[in-house]
């Protein structure tokens, strides 16, 4: 059984910034992929962003390129989202997902079936 646990939710104002941070007890979370979705209210699951297990590439969402920055730390027990110049549409429960095994492409990296283990979710609040 693998349970996978987000942290580091909040509220921030535009333009602010937040670091979220996914890991994973049981399992095989090194050796996973794991991706980033959101959820905004009334809105349907989104992809936001991904990194291999070995870190060496990451695929983003538009929305995210160029203010969102994945990284995982060197043991690969722990990935980090760095969420800069937030904005208002930010606004959403931000799950982390993982992937034992897959190997991501940019074409693969956003479907949600690759996915077998999901976290509970942060909220991330932004204000205007």
């Amino acid at each position: 059984q693998v349970t996978v646990v987000e942290s580091g939710g909040g509220l921030a104002q535009a333009g602010g910034s937040l670091r979220l941070s996914c890991s994973a007890n049981g399992g095989t979370f090194s050796r996973s992929a794991v991706g980033w979705f959101r959820r905004a209210p009334e809105k349907e699951r989104e992809f936001v962003a991904a990194i291999t297990w070995r870190g060496s590439n990451t695929y983003y969402a538009d929305s995210a390129k160029g203010r969102f920055t994945l990284s995982r730390n060197n043991d690969k027990t722990t990935v980090y989202l760095q969420l800069n110049n937030l904005r208002p549409e930010d606004t959403a429960l931000y799950y982390c997902a993982t992937s034992p095994g897959a190997v991501l492409t940019a074409q693969t990296a956003g479907i949600m079936k690759l996915y077998r283990n999901w976290g509970q979710g942060t909220q991330v609040t932004v204000s205007s």
